[in-house]
């Protein structure tokens, strides 16, 4: 008989789980003002609520970690960390910083003035934060397709050319300092772009005299989709698709939380020297010094081998595998989602489910709140919370989406657990008729509102 599919990894570290009442979460969540960020981890039982810096490091990385070199400059740990980024991606020149979204203020600090504009597929929430805290707009020129869920096709994270061009063709090159492409497409479902889009962008931005800057926080998941769905690419090593990747473009961002599998870090690399130097005082002042970029030594150590693991076959079939095992169980109890079933997460349709919610009481976020009541789960909002308000009118924005990410932490759940968030959301998608109202808010932040929002039952 054919044999079943089994992890590539076996489990040598366990950490106990809490289970409480429904009667605890509500109180809970009624405390946390209904914003599941606000939530101690404690009164969690399943946390979804992203998977950046919550996988499980490897007994290699630990391994790293007890040889971290600590020295202000020109640490070991340092070059470690360069050789395994030239190994992966291909880029000579790169910035250390402690995350994601610094590598993004570094780089948008020396980059971005009042005015720009930056075309891109789905700029997720920091980016898009980044972008509009300088006064500058973020131009989504996803494919259309992407906003029909239940529409199946191998790369719907791409971005539409004939968008992008337009963009363009009508901005002078001087207000556009770079092309976003993001690397899975999360905003739009953990949804993978193609080489051959990545190609066609690469070609308008030389056209242009624009710069490409792909955010890379989930390249690998994005090479194996190529890999496995691309004519072409089915017998190249996934590290052979990504330095192809990335010789398109001029710099990356990274947070290492993802697919690097560490619990923090990130960087900025380069193709020339000339773009890092750039960006090399705004490192100093707000991560650290050049060699450092406010990470510590043997946190460099455990990216360094992290990046390499990333990009292993096995791990990422593993990893993306059990994506779609979730969405296989959501199938059988016809709850719709983004589908295909995204690289990192499910992306369940809250607007199909919650259909006599209002769209002004944050319909995915009402979703969010009754999983959590449900069963312990916590997830996280894609929708008008994440949206913010349009920086010039003020008004919420309401994307064509209201989307619940089931957001998978790697090598740290059983498909055990699976079926549980399954049958949890079956459960609330069983009682959706009698949830007719949502949320309003009494206190947010003017940008990236989603992390501290205080919100209350909408009478």
């Amino acid at each position: 008989m054919k044999l079943p599919f089994a992890e590539s990894y076996k489990i040598k570290t366990v950490e106990n789980l809490k289970r409480s009442t429904r009667a605890e979460r509500e109180r809970w969540i009624t405390e946390a003002k209904y914003n599941l960020f606000n939530l101690k981890s404690d009164y969690v039982f399943i946390d979804l609520l992203t998977d950046s810096g919550t996988g499980a490091m490897s007994d290699k990385q630990w391994a790293a970690i007890m040889e971290g070199d600590e020295s202000y400059a020109g640490a070991r740990s340092y070059y470690a960390l360069k050789e395994s980024i030239e190994e992966v991606t291909g880029f000579r020149y790169f910035i250390p910083t402690h995350q994601g979204r610094a590598a993004e203020n570094v780089l948008f600090s020396a980059i971005i003035k009042e005015g720009d504009i930056l075309p891109g597929n789905s700029h997720f929430d920091t980016t898009k934060g980044h972008i509009e805290f300088r006064k500058a707009y973020a131009i989504d020129c996803t494919i259309d397709e992407a906003k029909d869920t239940e529409l199946e096709i191998p790369f719907k994270g791409n971005i539409d050319l004939d968008k992008l061009e337009n963009v363009l063709k009508s901005n002078p090159v001087e207000k556009i300092p770079a092309i976003v492409l993001t690397v899975t497409n999360n905003t739009a479902g953990g949804q993978p772009v193609s080489m051959a889009n990545v190609k066609g962008v690469a070609a308008l931005a030389k056209k242009y005299g624009v710069k490409l800057l792909i955010d890379s926080a989930r390249f690998a998941e994005n090479a194996y989709f190529i890999k496995t769905r691309e004519d072409g690419y089915q017998d190249k090593e996934i590290r052979e698709i990504t330095r192809e990747l990335f010789s398109y473009a001029d710099m990356m961002t990274m947070s290492s939380k993802k697919d690097a599998i560490v619990n923090i870090g990130g960087f900025v690399a380069f193709r020339t020297e000339e773009d890092m130097q750039k960006c090399h005082m705004y490192c100093i002042m707000n991560e650290g010094y050049l060699t450092y970029g406010g990470q510590a030594g043997r946190d460099m150590n455990a990216l360094a081998q992290g990046l390499r693991e990333g990009t292993e076959f096995d791990y990422l079939e593993t990893r993306i595998r059990q994506v779609e095992y979730l969405g296989k169980k959501l199938d059988e109890y016809g709850i719709p989602y983004q589908r295909p079933a995204g690289g990192h997460a499910i992306f369940v349709d809250a607007k199909k489910i919650l259909t006599k919610v209002p769209k002004e009481e944050f319909i995915a976020q009402t979703l969010g709140v009754e999983l959590y009541l449900e069963a312990g789960i916590r997830s996280v909002e894609i929708g008008a919370l994440l949206a913010d308000r349009d920086p010039v009118t003020k008004e919420n924005r309401y994307p064509a989406l209201e989307l619940l990410r089931l957001a998978i932490p790697r090598r740290v759940y059983t498909n055990n657990h699976m079926d549980y968030i399954a049958a949890a959301l079956k459960n609330v998608y069983d009682r959706r008729e009698s949830i007719t109202r949502g949320y309003v808010i009494t206190k947010e932040l003017p940008i990236m509102r989603h992390f501290t929002v205080e919100l209350e039952k909408a009478e």
